[in-house]
C-alpha cells in the first residue's frame, strides 16, 4: 500500500497503474506500443509492485488473463497499445464474453484530436469491442482514469462476470490529476444480483419433491457462484443425478456416485439420451447452448424445465422455462434446500440404474477399448487415461480446441473445482498454451498441464518465448496426429472423406521447445507412454512431452449437427 499516492498530482498514466493497485491487481499480461507508451513508462517505477508478463502477442496477452482467472478469484489484467495491438485483442475478448471471464483490458489510443482521422494505428475500439464486453469506455482525460478502472473492476467480476475495455487516449495519459481512488460499490440502473422471487423458488421446490425422475444439469455458473457445496447437496438429500457441461466440469466431484458425466456433441451416452426420459430438468447455471441441446424441438418434450440463472436473458432464450429462479445460484439453492424432501438415499433407485445400464453400454462400446486399445498406434483416448491416474486428476489441465479437448474433457476426472481451463462457446484455437500460462502464475502452487493438438499449437507457439522468459513451469502435453482432427473426423463421417485442406506438415516440436530453452520428448511407442507421462509431471521446469498418435482416432459418442440428444452415435 503507497500510503502517500492520495491527493498527490500524477500524470493519467501513473493514476493508473495506482488505481489497478488499488483495485487488488498484482500482474499484468501486456504487449507495448506507441500509444500505451506512457503507462508502460509509469509501470517501470511499480514494477515491483504490478507484475508484467511480456508475452509475443496480444491473443497470448488475452487468453492468459483468462487463464489467470478461470482458477482463482482474481480479475485479469491486460495491457495492449492502439490499432493492430487492441484488435489482436478482440478475439481473446469474444471468448471470455462468451465464457464468462472476468478481465480488464486496457489499451491506447491516439491523442484525442485525432480520434476520426485515421490517424497511425487508430482504429475504433470502443465500436469494434462494444459486441463483445460487457462494458467498455473510452477515456479522454486524466482525471477520468481512476473511476474508470474501478468500474471497470466492479462491472468484470459483479453478477454474470466478463469481460470489460477501458481505450486511454495518450494526452489523457500524459494529463496532470491529483489521484484519489474510490471503489465502485454500484451503479445506477445496473442490478448485477437479482432479488431472488422466493415464490418460484416454492414452485422449483415441489417440482423437485413429486419428480420420479428429476436430472440436474450443472453449468460454469455454478463455478462462479462458488455453489459447489449446496449442488452437492441438493444431490445427495434427493438422490438425484447431475450431469455437467464443457465449463462445469469439476463442480461436482467427478467420483461421486452420483455424477453421471459430461453432457453435449461428445458427452457421455447416459446424460444424453437420459435428457429424454427424466420427467423434471433441473438446470444450475447453464445456457442450454447448441452442442447440449442439439434440435431444440425434441429436446427434453417430456419434461418440465427448472432453470436457474442468474442472467435473466438466458431464461427461455434457448429452451422454455416451466420455472424460472432468477439470481445467484448460491443464494437461490441455499433457499431451496430446506424444501427439498430428503430421501435419505432410498429413492429413485431405479432411475440411477438407467444411468448405470447406459455407461455399461457406452463402456462396452467406446471406454473400454478407448483406454485400453489392441491397436498398434497409440490413441489419444489412453494417453489421458494415464495421466489423470498419474496426476490423480489434481492438476490444473488447460486445454485447447478440437478432438484433444473433447478427449481429455471425457477422460480426465477432475478432482478439485476451478481445474478445467478450456475455451467452451467460442472455441478458440490458440487458447490452450497462454491459458495455461495465466493459470500458472494464478496458481503457482498447483501443476498445471496444457494438452494441446498440433493443429492449435502453432497458433500461439510463440508463447513458449514467455515461459522461457519467466521460467514458468507449465508442462505441455501436445498429441499430435498430423491433422486438424476434428474438422477431419466430421470431412470423414459426413463429406466422404474428402479430407480438404486439414492434413498438417508440422516441424519438429521438440527441437522448436529445445530453442526456447525447454527441455522435451517425442514418443511413437506404447511402452514407453507410462514413463514419459511420469517424466514430464515430475519435471521442476516447463516440459514438452510429443505423443504421435492415432492419425485417424474419431471421438465418440458423438450427436450429429442438427440432430436429437436421443440419435447420439457410438460407433
Amino acid at each position: 500500500m503507497i500510503h502517500d499516492k492520495y491527493n498527490k498530482e500524477v500524470t493519467g498514466a501513473e493514476a493508473l497503474i495506482l488505481a489497478l493497485l488499488d483495485a487488488g491487481a498484482k500482474d499484468v499480461f501486456g504487449y507495448p506500443g506507441g500509444a500505451i507508451m506512457p503507462i508502460y513508462d509509469a509501470l517501470y517505477d511499480y514494477s515491483d509492485k504490478l507484475k508484467h508478463y511480456l508475452v509475443r502477442h496480444e491473443q497470448g496477452a488475452i487468453h492468459a488473463a483468462q487463464g489467470y482467472s478461470r482458477v482463482s478469484d482474481k480479475v485479469g489484467v491486460v495491457f495492449a497499445t492502439s490499432g493492430p495491438g487492441a484488435t489482436n485483442l478482440i478475439t481473446g475478448i469474444a471468448d471470455a464474453q462468451i465464457d464468462s471471464n472476468p478481465v480488464v483490458c486496457i489499451t491506447g489510443q491516439v491523442a484525442s484530436h485525432l480520434i476520426g482521422t485515421d490517424a497511425f494505428q487508430e482504429t475504433d475500439v470502443i465500436g469494434i469491442s462494444m459486441p463483445v464486453t460487457k462494458w467498455n469506455i473510452q477515456v479522454t482525460k486524466a482525471e477520468d482514469i481512476a473511476p474508470a478502472i474501478a468500474k471497470a473492476f466492479y462491472i468484470a467480476t459483479s453478477g454474470r462476470p466478463g469481460p470489460v475495455l477501458v481505450d486511454i487516449t495518450k494526452d489523457a495519459q500524459f494529463g496532470k490529476t491529483i489521484y484519489n481512488y474510490k471503489k465502485c460499490e454500484g451503479i445506477r440502473s445496473y442490478i448485477p444480483y437479482p432479488k431472488v422471487n422466493i415464490e418460484s423458488v416454492k414452485q422449483a421446490a415441489d417440482l423437485i419433491n413429486k419428480a420420479k425422475k428429476p436430472f440436474i444439469l450443472c453449468g460454469h455458473g455454478v463455478l462462479l457462484s462458488e455453489s459447489q457445496k449446496q449442488l452437492l447437496e441438493l444431490a445427495e438429500k434427493g438422490n438425484i443425478p447431475v450431469a455437467s457441461t464443457l465449463l462445469g466440469l469439476s463442480a461436482f466431484p467427478a467420483q461421486h456416485p452420483l455424477y453421471v458425466g459430461f453432457l453435449g456433441m461428445h458427452g457421455n451416452y447416459g446424460p444424453n439420451i437420459l435428457t429424454n426420459e427424466c420427467d423434471v430438468l433441473i438446470a444450475i447455471g447453464m445456457r442450454f447452448d447448441d452442442r447440449v441441446t442439439g434440435k431444440v424441438s425434441t429436446y427434453a418434450t417430456q419434461a418440465k424445465i427448472i432453470h436457474f440463472d442468474i442472467d435473466p436473458a438466458e431464461i427461455n432464450k434457448i429452451i422454455h422455462a416451466d420455472v424460472a429462479v432468477i439470481g445467484d445460484a448460491k443464494e437461490s439453492l441455499d433457499l431451496l434446500l430446506p424444501l427439498i424432501e430428503s430421501t435419505n438415499g432410498k429413492e429413485r433407485k431405479e432411475w440411477l440404474k438407467r444411468f448405470e445400464e447406459c455407461h455399461q453400454i457406452e463402456f462396452e462400446k467406446v471406454i473400454k477399448t478407448a483406454v485400453n486399445p489392441t491397436t498398434p498406434s497409440i490413441k489419444m483416448s489412453e494417453v489421458i487415461d494415464k495421466f489423470h491416474k498419474l496426476s490423480e486428476g489434481k492438476a490444473i489441465v488447460a486445454t485447447d480446441v478440437g478432438q484433444h479437448q473433447m478427449i481429455t474433457t471425457r477422460y480426465y476426472q477432475f478432482h478439485d473445482t476451478n481445474t478445467n481451463v478450456t475455451s467452451g462457446g467460442l472455441g478458440t484455437m490458440g487458447f490452450g498454451l497462454p491459458a495455461a500460462i495465466g493459470a500458472k502464475i494464478s496458481r503457482p502452487d498447483k501443476q498445471v498441464v496444457v494438452v494441446v493438438g498440433d493443429g492449435g499449437f502453432q497458433m500461439t507457439i510463440q508463447e513458449l518465448g514467455t515461459i522461457m522468459d519467466y521460467n514458468i513451469p507449465v508442462k505441455i502435453l501436445l498429441l499430435n496426429n498430423n491433422f486438424l482432427g476434428m474438422v477431419r473426423q466430421w470431412q470423414q463421417l459426413f463429406f466422404e472423406k474428402r479430407y480438404s485442406f486439414t492434413e498438417l506438415k508440422n516441424p519438429d516440436f521438440v527441437a522448436i521447445a529445445k530453442a526456447y530453452g525447454i527441455n522435451g520428448k517425442k514418443i511413437t511407442e506404447r511402452k514407453d507412454l507410462n514413463g514419459a507421462l511420469k517424466e514430464m509431471l515430475d519435471s521442476k521446469e516447463s516440459y514438452l512431452l510429443e505423443v504421435l498418435v492415432e492419425t485417424e482416432e474419431n471421438v465418440f459418442p458423438m450427436i450429429a449437427t442438427g440432430a436429437s440428444v436421443s440419435e447420439i452415435i457410438l460407433e
